[in-house]
């Protein structure tokens, strides 16, 4: 089959369409016909040689497809051959066929086209996951960096139909009023003191729950964003993998610090982590009370165009990968 390979380490101009090896379904997996791929920053890691695949994974890039069941492995019931579908992968997405375990993989949104769908699930299951990690409660404040990325867009919209207070950052008026029109209570430009605003926004409380894609660069400054028992939940590291935490911040506001890898997450997990997109996110793509992302195609062959677009720092929305 044609998949995406990375030749070495490095830039987009590593990524060349090649012929692997078909994957074949084995017990308790499906094999996909894959027509779509989502493009992740993950995905730009694994790339760079920064975010390899977990043990007895694919090397081909790619961690959410759409397609059609293509072949059932053992023990695989409630599927047939043909059946549209969408998966969250450990690996292997970049291809003309992925194998997925059957519990990551669900049906798309009724009325959603499946190359829309290949952009929908990983952003979804990465941002219900960790709200119920920490405990979200419908209602409490939230604060979410990158409002118009795919994880940001897909949260604002997510927590705000929850009854919550959202609060994000963004860099550019366009974007900061993009976020807004997503239902952002708060915008506010990360070029200035944000911290500072956030308490300014909250009455000097702070926010209840702080998703993070930044690291060690905002370390310090989203512990000081957080209210008494906030909690903050670290999921990517675009500034950095080290900062510096005051542990004495933590005691005084009785506040949590974690982080998070989806793709590490044992079959069990991401089992219930799709199945609870399925109940609760699906439908509310279905009613229009969460807009689906801006999304910009590209063909399977412009992979390094899509990388580039990722990586500009314009880039608003989700991209996908057409095969």
């Amino acid at each position: 089959m044609r998949a995406v390979v990375v030749t070495e380490p490095g830039g987009p101009d590593q990524l060349t369409i090649g012929e692997v090896p078909d994957p074949v379904a084995g017990a308790g997996e499906m094999l996909i016909r894959v027509v779509a791929a989502g493009v992740n920053r993950a995905d730009l890691l694994q790339r760079q040689g920064l975010y390899p695949p977990p043990p007895g994974i694919s090397d081909v890039i790619g961690l959410e497809v759409s397609g059609h069941v293509e072949a059932l492995g053992e023990g695989v019931t409630g599927w047939s051959v043909g059946d549209e579908v969408v998966a969250l992968l450990a690996g292997g997405g970049y291809a003309e066929l992925a194998v997925a375990p059957a519990g990551q993989c669900c049906r798309p949104p009724h009325g959603v086209d499946l190359v829309t769908a290949a952009g929908l699930l990983e952003v979804a299951a990465t941002v219900v996951s960790n709200l119920d990690r920490v405990g979200y409660r419908d209602g409490e404040s939230f604060l979410v960096h990158g409002g118009t990325g795919g994880i940001g867009a897909f949260a604002i919209q997510y927590v705000a139909a929850r009854g919550g207070r959202v609060l994000t950052t963004a860099g550019s008026p366009e974007k900061l009023a993009t976020c807004r029109a997503l239902g952002a209570h708060v915008a506010i430009d990360y070029h200035e003191d944000w911290a500072a605003a956030v308490k300014d926004a909250t009455g000097g409380k702070g926010v209840d729950v702080l998703l993070d894609v930044m690291g060690g660069k905002y370390l310090e400054a989203n512990v000081a964003s957080l209210a008494r028992n906030g909690r903050l939940v670290v999921i990517g590291l675009q500034g950095g993998r080290k900062g510096t935490l005051d542990l004495n911040a933590l005691l005084t506001k009785n506040a949590l610090v974690t982080a998070t890898s989806l793709r590490f997450s044992p079959v069990e997990r991401k089992t219930d982590i799709v199945a609870m997109v399925a109940r609760d996110v699906w439908p509310m793509y279905e009613s229009g009370r969460i807009a689906l992302p801006a999304e910009t195609r590209f063909p399977l062959e412009d992979v390094r165009r899509a990388h580039e677009w990722l990586e500009s720092g314009s880039a608003s929305g989700k991209a996908v990968l057409v095969v």
